[in-house]
């Protein structure tokens, strides 16, 4: 099942801005003493720190499966989030 790009780009805006400000308010190391100041926070980290390590797991073999470099996603996913699987979902090349 293939993802509409419209839909992918709609997601990636909306959740640009919601990061935006959420950076804006609580600045990027903010944002991760939030995640930490109580346990209900603390379980919504590690899921989304699970999920994502999972989403890697499966780049992995989709970019080994499409010969494309899984190295850069790994990175902006590492480091951005959502964004990583988000912008290689968008940037997959359809037949």
């Amino acid at each position: 099942m293939l993802i509409p790009k419209a839909l992918l780009v709609l997601v990636i805006v909306l959740f640009s801005i919601l990061t935006g400000l959420s950076v804006y308010h609580h600045g990027f190391l903010g944002i991760f003493s939030q995640a930490f100041s109580n346990y209900a926070s603390m379980q919504v980290f590690f899921d989304l720190f699970i999920a994502l390590i999972l989403v890697l797991v499966w780049m992995w073999y989709d970019a080994k499966k499409t010969n494309r470099s899984f190295w850069p996603w790994a990175l902006i996913t590492l480091t951005l989030g959502s964004f990583g699987p988000l912008l290689y979902l968008l940037l997959h090349k359809r037949s």
